[in-house]
């Protein structure tokens, strides 16, 4: 029963951070969401391997954590050079 509880609010936030891919305006707000919907799968997972008793999914956890991880680092620079870029400083 709780193991269901909790696999549907995980499922509520990422269908939530779907809708916000889908109409955020910015592209920061869209990484956000990226990043919200695959915590939010990988907690659903947790919460499933935890239920079953099962380690086989732990692999699938770390990578899916990883690749979410780099994906965030890599828009962030993008969006920190894209700011610099339209924002030139002037030098004296």
């Amino acid at each position: 029963m709780m193991t269901t509880v909790a696999i549907a609010g995980f499922a509520v936030a990422g269908l939530c951070g779907l809708y916000r891919l889908l109409r955020g305006p910015s592209l920061a707000d869209r990484v956000i969401a990226v990043e919200v919907a695959l915590v939010s799968l990988v907690g659903g997972i947790a919460v499933d391997a935890a239920d079953r008793g099962s380690q086989t999914f732990l692999v699938l956890l770390i990578v899916i954590a990883l690749v979410g991880l780099a994906g965030t680092f890599a828009a962030s620079r993008f969006l920190e050079r894209d700011t610099d870029l339209a924002n030139p400083r002037t030098k004296p």
